[in-house]
């Protein structure tokens, strides 16, 4: 499979019961392109896991830049983002024999 999975953790800024309810919404700990969330009790710290389609050419920088995009389109206010990425093109599956 051609793609990154990218673990982002940040902060959220205050968020309001609108928010709140859409954070609900995307809470999973699924890999998918529209990303999901999991998150501590006061929803003040989060975890964002998205699944970023990898071009032969694209690198890390690339992954980054689609799972900000994938977290922007939540339009939930954040900060102090790191980032953790894994490029599925570089596992190698050991099959077992017999």
């Amino acid at each position: 499979m051609d793609a990154f999975r990218v673990l982002i953790r940040g902060k959220f800024d205050p968020l309001d019961d609108e928010a709140r309810a859409l954070l609900e919404d995307k809470t999973d700990v699924a890999f998918t392109e529209e990303g999901t969330f999991t998150h501590d009790v006061n929803a003040t710290a989060f975890t964002f896991r998205c699944q970023v389609p990898a071009g032969p050419d694209d690198d890390e920088r690339a992954a980054k830049d689609g799972a900000t995009a994938a977290l922007d389109a939540h339009g939930l206010p954040y900060r102090d983002l790191n980032y953790a990425v894994t490029d599925l093109r570089a596992i190698k599956i050991r099959r077992k024999k017999g």
